[in-house]
């Protein structure tokens, strides 16, 4: 992903979710696919897909049992 898209999609996130924390960075040696973070905590993947000329953007997001615990 461009540095441009990483840009756009940190904004995207901070205002949806309303957390200036987050930040989209890029993967080494991965150029598809970048890590969404808040803060130093890792949360997931975005992974850009292209089909027909159309982008989209698919945010995966892993939720440990451990991690559900108070």
């Amino acid at each position: 992903m461009t540095s441009e898209e990483l840009s756009q999609l940190t904004r995207f996130f901070r205002k949806t979710f309303e957390n200036q924390t987050l930040a989209v960075k890029a993967r080494p040696r991965i150029a598809d696919s970048a890590e969404l973070y808040a803060g130093d905590e890792f949360l997931g993947i975005v992974t850009k897909i292209e089909d027909e000329g159309e982008v989209s953007y698919d945010l995966s997001m892993s939720i440990l049992d451990f991690d559900l615990e108070d």
